[in-house]
């Protein structure tokens, strides 16, 4: 049976329902691999405005540094 491949966007999904069914953050940001505060950063996006905002990439991360 080959592995299972997931995008970025499947493990968030599966990473908040966790978090919805009652499991602790700590055990699954472990779990998961990532940290409290980016564990965090994803349940809050997704309270703040539902499953759409774990299907789009961080703002922060599309910024480009001007150099002056």
């Amino acid at each position: 049976m080959p592995w299972k491949e997931s995008s970025a966007m499947e493990e968030r999904l599966r990473f908040v329902a966790r978090l919805l069914e009652g499991e602790p953050m700590t055990d699954m940001c472990r779990e998961f691999g990532i940290s409290r505060k980016t564990g965090y950063k994803i349940f809050d996006r997704y309270k703040e405005h539902g499953f759409e905002a774990l299907t789009r990439v961080s703002v922060t991360m599309c910024k480009k540094v001007s150099v002056s």
